[in-house]
């Protein structure tokens, strides 16, 4: 039964049957991922740094510096949706390495010198892109946590252009992370109107809270995921959510960056 699972995941992650590991070039000094079979599991080995050149850390918004940290981030070969979805900090990881985290920590606080903080009693938790400059994003549309971990918050071309194909990387939940463009669109939109409270304004996408779902609105669902070439799957898109904020499967302890 596993060789024959391995045999499968090899093919679908586009490992010719009989290699172990898929080595992913890359550019400049950065290392990249390495995709390999354990068990049941595909697992990705990284040092968390993109194939791709990155921004200035620290900077203005962002005063971490970018640190190599040697991981292995594992998901669920065959992934099962379950009846409700449910969230969790590190929403996956793209085939080069990079951790994907689309959520901020950083909330609206009017008494911090910066407008925001990590106290979250206003209830307007600031959104990574509709606030990229405050919170020091690169071109990539990632920046680094205090951990020292670069992680994306959006899809850009600079990752692209180092895919083969429409999948980018995969869920925690073990589902495959696809971008297509325009061709899949989400069901989060805009609100209409001025937030009702502190910090006021219109609804601009500064915040999380400035979305709502509305179902059927665009393809895709409250994760943004949908069905490409009969196989469920999740995407990123070019407006929010951007990356799923939410899963539908079992994440397992091992689907997040460790070491």
């Amino acid at each position: 039964m596993a060789e024959v699972l391995n045999t499968k995941i090899l093919a679908k992650a586009g490992i010719a049957c009989g290699a172990a590991v898929l080595y992913f070039a890359a550019v400049g000094a950065h290392s990249a991922g390495e995709v390999v079979v354990q068990g049941d599991d595909i697992c990705i080995v990284s040092d968390g740094l993109p194939d791709h050149e990155t921004g200035q850390f620290p900077n203005r918004g962002n005063p971490n510096a970018i640190r190599a940290r040697d991981y292995t981030f594992c998901v669920d070969a065959t992934p099962v949706k379950n009846d409700q979805p449910s969230t969790r900090g590190t929403i996956g990881i793209s085939l080069n390495g990079v951790a994907i985290r689309p959520g901020t920590a950083d909330w609206y606080d009017a008494s911090s010198p910066r407008g925001f903080s990590r106290d979250n009693s206003s209830g307007w938790n600031l959104e990574g892109i509709g606030a990229a400059q405050s919170l020091g994003m690169d071109e990539a549309n990632a920046h680094v946590g205090p951990d020292g971990l670069y992680h994306y918050h959006a899809v850009s071309n600079l990752l692209m252009a180092g895919m083969d194909g429409t999948q980018l990387g995969y869920a925690a939940d073990g589902f495959e992370i696809h971008y297509v463009g325009a061709a899949m669109t989400s069901s989060w939109q805009l609100k209409s109107g001025t937030r009702p409270t502190a910090p006021g304004g219109a609804y601009d996408g500064t915040y999380v809270q400035d979305y709502q779902y509305v179902e059927g609105s665009g393809l895709l669902d409250e994760c943004n995921g949908g069905y490409l070439n009969g196989d469920y799957v999740y995407f990123a898109t070019d407006t929010y959510p951007f990356y799923p904020r939410c899963l539908w499967g079992d994440a397992e302890p091992e689907a997040r960056p460790r070491g």
